[in-house]
C-alpha cells in the first residue's frame, strides 16, 4: 500500500458503548462505568446497547450504594425487555442483596424504603421469581441472601430445590452454607458438606476451605480445621489468617503462634486483620509470654502506629497486668481514638489507682472525644472499685443527661454495685427496684454480695429470694447465701442450703489459682498435695508465717466460712490456692522476679494481708489477678488501697 493510500485509510471504529461501560466496571472504576451509561442514554446510541450495558451498570449501582438509580434502571430492564437476559437479572439479584433499600414495581414504580417495600429478601425473592431463566448465579445468590438474613433452614432448603431443579452446587454454594453450620455448631452437618466438596473436588478450593477452617472452628474441632488446612495445595493469607483466628477463638494461643510463625516461613506478610484475633486472645488468657512476642512482630513489620492493633495492645497489656507498659503505648499515639481511651480508662480502673481512670476520663472530655457506653462503664467500674459514690451517681446521671446515651443494664449493674460496696445497700436496693429495665439475676447478684461484706443477713434473704426465682439454678446465690448464714453463724439455715444444693446436683467450682513458671503452667487448688513441690511450698510458707507474726501479722479467720475451732480456720487458711501459687512463685525463680497469679474467685481478707507482708518480706512484686479486679503488691502495700 502506498503512503497516500494509507493516509486516506478509515479510522478504526471507537469502541461501542456497552464494551466502554463493561469495561470500566470490570477493572473497578464505577463511577466511569455509570458516567458512561448516563452519556449513552443521552445520545442517540441504539437501542441494543441497553442490554448488553446494563450488568454493568448495575454492578456499579451496587458498589457505589446508588439505590435510586439502581432501582430506576430494574424499571428500564422490564421496559426494555432487558430482565429476559439472566445476566441483567443476576444483576439485578446482586444490586438489591447489597442495597435492599430500593425496589421497583414491576409496573416501573420506584419505592425507596418506605412504608410497605420489601425486606431485603423479599425484593431479591422478587426478582428471582420473576426470572425467566435461572443458572447457578441465580441460585447462589438468593442462597447467599438467606444465609446473611439468618433463614437458615430455608437457605438449606434452597440448596436442595437447587439440586432437584438440575443446578449443581458449586464452591460458592458451599461457602455460602458452611456458615450457617459453623453459627449452629452443627458438626455432623458440617461434615456432610465437607464429604460433598471432596467427592466433587470442591476441597481445594480457597474459599470453601477458609469456610471449612471457621465451620470446624466454630464447633471447637481444631483437628480438623488443621487437617482441612493441611490439605490445601497453597495456602493464602485468608487460610492463614482463618487458621490463626480459629486457634486464637479456641484458646489455643501457643498453637496460634506455632502457625503465625510458619506463615512468616511460607513468606506471607502478616496484615493488620491477623494480629485483630492473636492480641485479644492473649489478654483474655492473661498470656504476657505470648502478648510480648506478638508485641515484637508488630515491632518487626512496621505495625506499631496502626490505630487498631495499638489499641488491642493496650487492651492486652491491661487484662496481662501490664498496665505501665499499656499506658506507655498509649501516650505514643498522636490521636487515641475511643477504643484506645477506653481500653486505657478500663485499666486503671481494674488496677488502681482508679482514680487516675477518671483523669484520662477528663482529659478524653477535653480532646473532645466523644464517650461511649463502654466507656462509661469503664468510668463506673472505676468509681465502684475506688468507693467513689458521689462521682458514681454523677456519671451515671450524665449518661442520659449530658450524652443522649440510654444507660444499659450493665450500667445500671455497675451503679448498683457502687452503692452495695459502699455500704449503701437500701438505697442499691431501691435502685434495683426501680430500675426501667427489668433487673436480672446477675443484677440482684452485686447486692447479695455486698449484703455478705457488709454482714445484713436480712436483706441477703430477700436478694437471694428474688435471684433463685430468676434462675432457680443459679449456684452463686446459694453459695453467697450460705456463707452469708455461716458469718452471723446461723450454721443450721447454711447448712440445710448446702444440703439442698446437693439434692439438686448443684456443686460450685473449687477455688483455684495458677501460675506461669519457666513457660510452664502450674494450677493449685486448696490444700491440693497433688504438686511435686507441695513440701517446699508449705515449708516456705511456714518460714514467712513466722515473720510475719513478728511483725504484728494475725490471722483473720472471717472468711473461714466453716463450723469449726478458730485453730482449725487457720490451718484452713493456710492452705488457700493463691498462698500456694505465690509461695511457688518465690521458691521457684530468681530473686526480684515479679509474680503473676490469677485466681477464679474473689481474694480472701487473708490471703490480701498475707501477700502485702510478703511482697515487702521478699523485696517483689506480686501481681494477683482475681474475679474482680487486679492486685498489685510491693513493699507491703496493694494498688486497691484494701478496697475491694
Amino acid at each position: 500500500m502506498s503512503i497516500a493510500t494509507a493516509a486516506y485509510a478509515p479510522s478504526p471504529p471507537p469502541p461501542s458503548w456497552a464494551y466502554q461501560i463493561r469495561a470500566a466496571a470490570a477493572q473497578g472504576h464505577f463511577r466511569d462505568a455509570v458516567s458512561l451509561f448516563l452519556q449513552m442514554r443521552a445520545s442517540a446510541a441504539p437501542r441494543s446497547s441497553v442490554p448488553a450495558s446494563l450488568p454493568a451498570a448495575l454492578k456499579s449501582c451496587a458498589a457505589l450504594g446508588l439505590g435510586a438509580l439502581g432501582a430506576s434502571l430494574h424499571g428500564l430492564a422490564i421496559r426494555s425487555g432487558a430482565f429476559a437476559d439472566r445476566f441483567t437479572a443476576n444483576a439485578l439479584l446482586n444490586f438489591y442483596c447489597k442495597l435492599p433499600d430500593s425496589y421497583v414495581h414491576p409496573s416501573g414504580v420506584t419505592t425507596v424504603c418506605g412504608t410497605g417495600s420489601p425486606t431485603t429478601l423479599e425484593s431479591v425473592r422478587k426478582v428471582f421469581d420473576e426470572m425467566l431463566e435461572r443458572d447457578v448465579v441465580s441460585w447462589n445468590t438468593l442462597v447467599l441472601g438467606c444465609a446473611e438474613e439468618g433463614r437458615h433452614q430455608e437457605a438449606l432448603g434452597l440448596v436442595r430445590k437447587m439440586w432437584r431443579d438440575g443446578f449443581r452446587p458449586d464452591t460458592f454454594t458451599l461457602s455460602s452454607v458452611l456458615p450457617i453450620f459453623a453459627e449452629c455448631a452443627d458438626v455432623k452437618r458440617g461434615m456432610e458438606v465437607h464429604g460433598f466438596a471432596i467427592r466433587n473436588g470442591f476441597d481445594k478450593d480457597v474459599f470453601v476451605g477458609s469456610s471449612l477452617i471457621d465451620m470446624y472452628a466454630n464447633c471447637t474441632r481444631m483437628d480438623y480445621s488443621v487437617k482441612v488446612f493441611d490439605n490445601l495445595p497453597v495456602p493464602d493469607p485468608i487460610l492463614w489468617n482463618s487458621m490463626l483466628a480459629g486457634c486464637a477463638q479456641n484458646g489455643s494461643v501457643e498453637e496460634a503462634l506455632g502457625i503465625f510463625r510458619r506463615m512468616l516461613q511460607a513468606g506471607v506478610r502478616p496484615v493488620p486483620v491477623t494480629f485483630s484475633s492473636l492480641i485479644p486472645a492473649c489478654g483474655n488468657l492473661a498470656s504476657l509470654r505470648f502478648g510480648k512476642q506478638l508485641h515484637a512482630y508488630v515491632i518487626q513489620g512496621g505495625f506499631q502506629d496502626n490505630l487498631f492493633i495499638s489499641s488491642s495492645l493496650i487492651d492486652m497489656y491491661c487484662k496481662c497486668g501490664e498496665i505501665s507498659i499499656a499506658r506507655r503505648i498509649f501516650d505514643r499515639m498522636p490521636s487515641p481514638d475511643i477504643v484506645s481511651w477506653t481500653a486505657m480508662i478500663m485499666g486503671y480502673a481494674l488496677h488502681g489507682p482508679a482514680r487516675e481512670a477518671l483523669v484520662m476520663f477528663e482529659r478524653m472530655e477535653l480532646g473532645n472525644v466523644k464517650p461511649n457506653h463502654i466507656t462509661f462503664l469503664a468510668v463506673l467500674t472505676a468509681c465502684s472499685h475506688a468507693g467513689l459514690v458521689d462521682k458514681g451517681r454523677k456519671y451515671f446521671n450524665s449518661i442520659s443527661d449530658h450524652y443522649g446515651i440510654v444507660p444499659t443494664l450493665e450500667h445500671c449493674a455497675a451503679l448498683a454495685d457502687i452503692l452495695g460496696r459502699a455500704g449503701e445497700l437500701d438505697e442499691a436496693y431501691n435502685f434495683i427496684s426501680k430500675m426501667q429495665i427489668k433487673p436480672t439475676a446477675s443484677v440482684w447478684s452485686t447486692l447479695l454480695r455486698a449484703c455478705r461484706v457488709h454482714k445484713n443477713t436480712s436483706l441477703a434473704e430477700e436478694v437471694a429470694k428474688k435471684i433463685m426465682k430468676l434462675e432457680p439454678r443459679c449456684i452463686g446465690s446459694h453459695v453467697v447465701l450460705s456463707n452469708v448464714y455461716s458469718a452471723s453463724g446461723r450454721w443450721n439455715e447454711a447448712a440445710r442450703l448446702r444440703k439442698s444444693m446437693r439434692n439438686k446436683g448443684m456443686k460450685k467450682d473449687p477455688a483455684c489459682s495458677w501460675i506461669e513458671v519457666k513457660n510452664k503452667l502450674h494450677v493449685f487448688v486448696a490444700h491440693d498435695r497433688s504438686h511435686p513441690w507441695y513440701d517446699r511450698i508449705v515449708d516456705a510458707l511456714n518460714v514467712f508465717s513466722e515473720k510475719m507474726a513478728h511483725q504484728g501479722y494475725v490471722p483473720n479467720t472471717e472468711d473461714v466460712f466453716q463450723d469449726i475451732e478458730e485453730e482449725q480456720k487457720r490451718y484452713v487458711l493456710c492452705g488457700h490456692s493463691e498462698k500456694l501459687a505465690i509461695v511457688f512463685g518465690i521458691i521457684s525463680t530468681p530473686p526480684g522476679t515479679a509474680i503473676r497469679v490469677m485466681k477464679n474467685l474473689r481474694v480472701c481478707i487473708d490471703c490480701h494481708t498475707v501477700t502485702k507482708y510478703i511482697s515487702k518480706l521478699v523485696e517483689r512484686k506480686i501481681v494477683v489477678r482475681d474475679a474482680n479486679r487486679f492486685h498489685h503488691f510491693k513493699d507491703g502495700n496493694c494498688s486497691c488501697g484494701d478496697f475491694w
